[in-house]
């Protein structure tokens, strides 16, 4: 299969450089896999979910892993923070190949190895990032970071630290909206799946099978595969929040494929997936997908289109551009049944 039938034209102007004001209030375009398109906010998702379905959310936590420093020589140096190794060590991004000494804030000093890896000159940085760190917002946003992205590139509910990129189906949701769905009787539930950098990282392969998906680690309780198999038995839905819940829930349900490795661990599984979705694949847990308005050629597309039908899916990008959706990861939303 051709990456380029994943393609599609999208003025520069439709490009979310900001957030709604109010994270519910962004436009929600629904597409009924079995035909018809509606368009709504997203607070009215309230509507499609029902007593009993279960609302699946990624917690993985953003860090501020973007930290600026410079060289010996005075050179400017941006790094990104892609993977923590140990305590003093990360796996970064940076332009340039650089190798040697930087030197921060505080008396913070790494040194850069083979252009990839940063050993800090002291163990735990957490405190230096929040203090110093900007989200590592993407390269189309096409601004720096300001100190309000702190709140605005993040989940209301994520909890645990980890992703370079946050999973942004669930910026839509408040606090007040989930209160609301659980006073329906719908089931909220949690996964954590740290979104890695394959999230920047484009396809550079001429055909979709020749892609290979970068590592990204993972971890679902078993209660919550417990409560997929009565919610099922009952006949009711799972609604994942985001391709990165649909992966995560994807790689437990086809364990002991290549794609995932697994361990039972303190009552969850974990592990890291390279779980590739696109249109052939057979889902074995997700009935309906929140997601956003994906980038051409992106993975995310790929999955999307894996579930709603590529050319079904295109045509509703097609009608969300004619209608001025807002797209990527401050955009507006979509719910695929």
């Amino acid at each position: 299969m051709r990456v380029d039938l994943f393609d599609f034209d999208l003025p520069e102007e439709m490009i979310a450089r900001q957030p709604s004001e109010r994270r519910d209030a962004s436009r929600l375009l629904v597409l009924d896999r079995s035909g018809g398109v509606e368009h709504r906010r997203f607070r009215d998702i309230v509507e499609y979910i029902e007593p009993g379905d279960l609302l699946v959310l990624n917690n993985s936590k953003v860090l501020p892993a973007r930290i600026t420093g410079r060289k010996p020589t005075g050179g400017r140096l941006e790094i990104l923070l892609v993977k923590r190794i140990d305590e003093s060590r990360y796996e970064i991004l940076s332009r340039g190949g650089y190798n040697g000494r930087v030197f921060f804030e505080d008396g913070l000093q790494a040194e850069i190895e083979e252009g990839r890896v940063a050993r800090f000159n002291r163990k735990g940085i957490r405190e230096y990032l929040y203090r110093y760190g900007m989200m590592p917002l993407p390269p189309y946003i096409r601004r720096e970071p300001v100190k309000q992205d702190m709140q605005w590139y993040q989940t209301v509910y994520a909890e645990v630290e980890g992703s370079i990129a946050a999973p942004t189906a669930g910026l839509h949701f408040t606090r007040e909206l989930l209160f609301k769905l659980e006073g329906k009787g719908v089931i909220i539930k949690k996964v954590t799946l740290h979104v890695g950098v394959g999230t920047f990282r484009p396809i550079k392969t001429d055909d979709v099978e020749a892609h290979s998906m970068d590592e990204e680690e993972f971890e679902v309780s078993l209660e919550l595969l417990d409560m997929i198999e009565r919610v099922k038995r009952k006949g009711r839905r799972v609604f994942a929040v985001g391709t990165t819940v649909t992966r995560a829930l994807e790689s437990v349900a086809g364990a002991g494929t290549s794609s995932a490795v697994l361990e039972r661990v303190n009552g969850s599984i974990r592990g890291s997936t390279r779980l590739f979705i696109y249109p052939g694949y057979r889902f074995r847990v997700v009935d309906a997908l929140i997601t956003n308005f994906h980038l051409p050629r992106s993975t995310p597309l790929m999955l999307a289109s894996a579930f709603a039908g590529r050319e079904r899916l295109l045509e509703a990008y097609e009608e969300a551009v004619a209608r001025g959706y807002r797209f990527f990861s401050y955009g507006d939303a979509m719910l695929i049944l």
